[in-house]
Parts: structure tokens; C-alpha cells; sequence
């Protein structure tokens, strides 16, 4: 238990009078914190259209090809939506301001939009695909969430340089994961891409931050992603294989990115022992 000496109090907490009941300073959400609260309620919305809208009317035997197919693509729908709210609420607290519990916040919801929502997808499809082993397939999706957990403490416990992030962010691992389980290959290498995202997130491999240019062209492919969802829902034609080339080119992001960044970081290396030998022949 942590016992606080209100007289020893750093000088940024504000004096709370007992009698008061406006609620502390600290204790109230910013512009940020809604943002990431609706981060929060669209991990549960994609949760909620892929039980409602898949996995019920299969257990039911009511199963409707095109029904499944809308609820499948509003929930992936949603976790694109958490992305984006997840986007903007780094980008608010960074001009304005977040309260104390804002990181708090953020890894919680982060855990719901991009933990239990994917890894919830990912078990649900055990159940319902023709080829899949739904036992096999539910331990692919604890996978999937533990490696979101431990990637979201250890973003707590560590202090990385300003710009990057060590694995995979969940976002993207999230929409990842999402993406092979759309394309609708057979189900070992399913499997396999699944873990690998899962392995990538709680890897040392350093990804960019979303800022500037890279913010902009990442909303801007979240968007497409959502029009290329909402082509496949509605059954529009090439609408299939609109969805696929999308979820193609997500995989080969998350598999792409991991190598531009092992390399970089080669050549870094070279380059400081080329340094290193050239000063010690110059000594």
C-alpha cells in the first residue's frame, strides 16, 4: 500500500478541498482522453458485429453468405475507426494536453481495440471457416492477445528514442492480423502469418512513429481500407478482389517494413565499425 503525504505533494497537484465535490484536476478527461475512450467503444463494437453477426448465426444454423460478410467487414470497419481514433489522440495530447490518467487510458483501450477485438476475430474464424481447427485456432488468438499485452507493458516500462517504436505497433499488428485472416488462405499458413505478426509485436524491431507525412499517408490508406470493406460488404463487383489487394498490400507492409528496418540498422552497424577502425588507424 502507498501511503502519500499530502504536504510533500509536488507543486502541479492542485489542493482539493474535502468539502468540494468538483471532481480534481487530475481526475478529468481531456479532449485527448475522449478520443481514446472512443478508441474503446469501437473495439467493442467490433467485438459485439462478430459475435452478433458471424459467430451467432452459425452456431444457429441461420448462416447468410452476405450477411456474415456485412458484419464481418463493420467489424473490421470499427477497428479501423479505433486506428484512427488512436491516431488522433497521441496527436491532441501532443498540441493540448492529457490528464494523469491519459496513458492509462490509451493501453487500455489499446487492449480492447487492438488486442481482444483481433484475437476475438481470429478465434471466431476457427469456428465458422470450412478448413479451420477451431482449437488450434483459439490458441493462435491467445497468442495474438498476449503478445499485444506484453507489447503494451513493456511500451509503459521502456524509454526508446523519440520517433520509433520497438515491435510492431498494435495497430497495425491488429489490422494485420485481420488482413490474413481476410485473404483466405488455407489455414496452416494462416496460422503461421498469425504468429509471425504476433512474434513481430513483441519483437526489438524498430517501426516508425505516425507523425507528419507518415500520419497523413497512414489515415489516408486507413480510408481506403474502409471504402475497400465497404466495396466487399455490399458485394459491389471486383469488390473481392479489391479486398484482397488490400489485405495483400497490408501483409506486405507488415512483412516489408521488419527488413528496411533489420537492414538499416546493418548498415549502421558497418558504418560505425568502418568509424571506429578508421579512427583507431588515424590514432
Amino acid at each position: 500500500m502507498t501511503v502519500i503525504d499530502r504536504d510533500a505533494q509536488p507543486a502541479w497537484v492542485p489542493d482539493v478541498d474535502e468539502d468540494d465535490d468538483e471532481m480534481p484536476l487530475s481526475m478529468r478527461l481531456s479532449i485527448a482522453d475522449t478520443l481514446t475512450l472512443g478508441n474503446a467503444i469501437c473495439g467493442f463494437l467490433a467485438v459485439y458485429f462478430t459475435t452478433t453477426g458471424v459467430l451467432i448465426p452459425h452456431l444457429m444454423g441461420n448462416e447468410d453468405g452476405g450477411m456474415a460478410r456485412h458484419s464481418a467487414a463493420t467489424a473490421v470497419i470499427f477497428m479501423l475507426l479505433a486506428s484512427v481514433f488512436d491516431l488522433f489522440d497521441g496527436l491532441v495530447a501532443r498540441k493540448l494536453r492529457s490528464s494523469a490518467m491519459g496513458a492509462e487510458l490509451d493501453n487500455l483501450s489499446d487492449l480492447i481495440s487492438f488486442g481482444l477485438a483481433p484475437a476475438y476475430f481470429v478465434a471466431v474464424w476457427g469456428m465458422v471457416a470450412s478448413d479451420a481447427h477451431q482449437r488450434v485456432s483459439v490458441v493462435a488468438a491467445v497468442v495474438v492477445l498476449l503478445a499485444v499485452v506484453l507489447r503494451l507493458a513493456r511500451f509503459s516500462c521502456v524509454t526508446l528514442r523519440d520517433g520509433i517504436f520497438q515491435g510492431m505497433p498494435s495497430p497495425f499488428g491488429a489490422l494485420t492480423v485481420v488482413s490474413i485472416v481476410l485473404l483466405g488462405l488455407p489455414f496452416l499458413p494462416t496460422l503461421l502469418a498469425i504468429i509471425g505478426v504476433a512474434w513481430l509485436m513483441v519483437s526489438r524491431v524498430e517501426y516508425p512513429k505516425p507523425r507528419g507525412r507518415l500520419a497523413g499517408a497512414m489515415l489516408c490508406w486507413i480510408v481506403l481500407s474502409m471504402a475497400l470493406l465497404a466495396a466487399w460488404a455490399f458485394d459491389a463487383p471486383g469488390g473481392e478482389l479489391l479486398l484482397q489487394t488490400g489485405c495483400a498490400l497490408q501483409v506486405v507492409l507488415g512483412a516489408v517494413i521488419p527488413l528496411f528496418a533489420t537492414a538499416r540498422r546493418v548498415n549502421a552497424f558497418r558504418d560505425n565499425r568502418r568509424e571506429a577502425r578508421a579512427a583507431a588507424h588515424g590514432g
